[in-house]
């Protein structure tokens, strides 16, 4: 029970940087000096007011120094990160993998929030994560010729994303996210087919929320981040093994 708990502190800990890294990329600040300060009132928090979702939870989800409403997006992400690194656990066993699989759990969290702020998946970080997910993918394989079968179907998923890339000139996807789908397969390995099918119908089911939810006349030119879809689609599959097709044959038969 202790192992469990400790990878889930990590993976907190973990978050709580990965938001300071995708708050500060780009931005010319250094990821590791300087303080922390609030988003609001700029002033620097200290150490009690930084522990993940422990620190939200006793302030109430208030600034310590302003009373400022804090977002709830920073202690869901810690403790759906640590949640991740917990599976992630129980799936790998204590491997020569899982480090690198924790790297690139951390790397997907960074793409999703930077999509989220700015619709938009930064290239550096791309390089990186397609990098990890690569080392991963090939660490879990069992042999070279097992790793090939893990990358050819990455290459036709991602070019399938390309193409309707090109064909929508950009309007339906972008080109971005064709990298980012390739690491996602190298990650989830023989998972990959399924995880791209559950991405579309997670896609379609929260775009139709939104279009419900939103007043009539402000339905148009509505952009939506595709990363987080992508992202919550493959590890749903890997993590759970549903074969979509399987999975639509045990619903019918309810």
């Amino acid at each position: 029970m202790m192992l469990p708990l400790a990878f889930f502190m990590f993976g907190a800990i973990i978050a709580s940087f990965v938001g300071v890294v995708v708050a500060r990329l780009s931005t010319g600040e250094g990821f590791l000096s300087g303080r922390s300060r609030c988003d609001v009132c700029t002033a620097p928090l200290p150490p009690y007011a930084m522990v993940p979702i422990l620190s939200y939870l006793f302030l109430g989800g208030r600034a310590y120094c302003c009373g400022a409403r804090i977002s709830f997006l920073a202690p869901l992400t810690e403790a759906l990160l640590g949640a991740l690194f917990v599976l992630a656990y129980y799936k790998l066993g204590l491997v020569v993998t899982l480090p690198f699989f924790f790297l690139s759990l951390a790397l997907v969290l960074a793409l999703v929030l930077y999509d989220f702020a700015h619709q938009i998946l930064p290239a550096p970080l791309l390089i990186v994560f397609v990098c990890a997910t690569a080392l991963t993918g090939f660490l879990q394989a069992s042999s070279l010729g097992a790793f090939y079968v893990i990358v050819v179907p990455a290459f036709l998923i991602a070019g399938s994303l390309a193409l309707i890339h090109v064909l929508s000139r950009g309007r339906a996807m972008g080109l971005a996210d064709t990298p980012f789908v390739f690491g996602l397969s190298l990650l989830v390995g023989s998972a990959a087919l399924s995880g791209f099918i559950f991405s579309f119908w997670i896609g379609a089911v929260v775009g139709v929320l939104i279009l419900f939810l939103r007043p009539v006349g402000s339905r148009i030119g509505v952009e939506v981040p595709f990363a987080p879809f992508l992202a919550a689609g493959f590890l749903l599959a890997y993590f759970t093994q549903w074969n979509p097709f399987t999975f639509i044959a045990s619903l019918s038969g309810l």
